[in-house]
């Protein structure tokens, strides 16, 4: 396992205006505390970075459930619901900054706080250090407003309607291709949905035909009409590829990674469960150009996708915050959150390229999913996955220092992996 990843500095990256300021390992006692918005796996690695930098650092959240409560970092804050209960959580907010000796950094690791911060951004810069781009990453974390920034700008993408009625969705059927996915506008819609409803939580749904996204629709409608339908770009989830970067205050790039993806979960539509650096220039190319002609301030992950119909690369999604694909950085070098923290507090960071370093990014309770459902398809084998997992190997949802959270991570994982191996067998004897 890789630990404590170090940064390190690539100067001849791009030219800079102002002089660069060498990176440092930790902080100084003066610099101010950061407050990760979000108590996933995600915020609780955030809250790691920091914390190692000599940052007070602490997260927040709705749910309680999240390892952000259970985590050796410091336990998280409750807070009311932003989508439900706003006012209560914008005074939640406003009461958690005062609670420190300085005005705090402000980081979201999670859509909705994302969104949330960006709707009462007015009210809390006065108490917090925002992102200058915070507005704009509001835009992006609704899915309508990204995409059309994604058509506007020349950002390529897959066929994608946006939808308020069955009749558009009939309309989207005439003219698309199948496979096609629904999602909703905002990640976290479905989970109005009961926690038994087969789409509680979930990012997509797919539908092989006409019919079955027209039966989807009829289901999804209920949350909210106002959904995503878009087909799905064609090839091998190893065409898929994850951008990583954060900009300054100007707009210009300092730090950027690039990897590739094995696996994901649910396969072939979800979040990577395995990834592993790879130079991918024109991907690069084409995320960065589009994120310099918005003015993009701040961190920012892309998934896109070869698409191998007309061989171009394509946009899956944007994520503009703290993601569980960005864990990977830091292990080949470049710790985004801890830059971007830099930079919100005004030190000029001289842009930081990756290492070069081999190595594979595991997400261990997702792959443990993943695993059984790409046997069952077929598509790996027993030489695969022991060539997924090829040393050096780092972590997502593993960190012995984080003993109660590693330890679930081991229950949950073997838990599944063993639960997809006994339906595996089950069907193959039904066969």
């Amino acid at each position: 396992m890789i630990e404590n990843p170090q940064i390190d500095l690539d100067s001849t990256n791009e030219v800079r205006e102002i002089p660069p300021f060498e990176i440092p390992k930790r902080a100084e006692p003066d610099w101010p505390p950061a407050v990760i918005a979000g108590a996933s796996q995600t915020g609780v690695l955030g809250v790691r970075s920091l914390k190692r930098r000599g940052i007070q650092a602490i997260c927040f959240d709705r749910d309680p459930s999240l390892p952000g409560f259970k985590s050796v970092y410091g336990r998280a804050h409750l807070c009311p619901d932003p989508y439900h209960n706003d006012d209560a959580w914008l005074d939640f907010m406003i009461t958690l900054a005062c609670k420190f000796g300085s005005k705090p950094v402000l980081i979201p690791s999670s859509d909705q706080y994302v969104s949330a911060i960006a709707k009462h951004s007015e009210k809390l810069k006065d108490h917090y250090t925002l992102s200058p781009g915070i507005a704009l990453q509001g835009l992006l974390t609704d899915k309508n407003t990204q995409y059309e920034l994604a058509e506007r700008h020349g950002l390529p993408i897959p066929r994608t309607r946006i939808v308020l009625s069955i009749d558009e969705v009939y309309e989207f059927t005439r003219e698309a291709t199948f496979p096609c996915l629904i999602k909703p506008i905002h990640s976290h819609e479905w989970r109005r949905f009961p926690r038994n409803h087969p789409l509680y939580g979930k990012k997509v749904a797919i539908a092989k035909t006409d019919q079955e996204l027209i039966n989807d629709y009829r289901i999804v409608s209920a949350a909210n009409p106002n959904v995503i339908l878009q087909e799905i770009i064609q090839g091998a989830d190893s065409a898929k590829r994850v951008y990583l970067s954060c900009y300054n205050f100007k707009g210009q790039r300092i730090a950027k990674a690039m990897f590739r993806e094995f696996r994901c979960s649910p396969m072939g539509f979800g979040p990577a469960t395995i990834t592993e650096p790879v130079a991918d220039v024109e991907t690069d190319r084409i995320c960065d150009l589009f994120l310099q002609k918005i003015g993009y301030v701040g961190i920012c992950e892309f998934e896109m996708k070869w698409d191998e119909r007309d061989g171009q690369v394509k946009l899956i999604e944007a994520n503009p915050r703290l993601t569980g694909g960005g864990d990977a950085a830091p292990y080949a070098g470049v710790d985004l959150c801890w830059i971007h923290y830099l930079d919100l507090i005004g030190r000029s960071v001289a842009p930081v390229a990756p290492l070069g370093r081999d190595f594979r990014h595991v997400v261990l309770r997702a792959d443990a999913e993943a695993v059984p459902t790409y046997w069952r398809a077929g598509l790996i084998g027993l030489r695969d996955i022991l060539q997924s997992y090829r040393p050096p190997l780092a972590f997502y949802d593993l960190d012995w220092r984080d003993l109660r959270n590693s330890m679930e991570t081991i229950l949950v994982s073997a838990h599944t992996l063993l639960r997809g191996i006994l339906r595996n067998l089950v069907n193959r004897g039904n066969n």
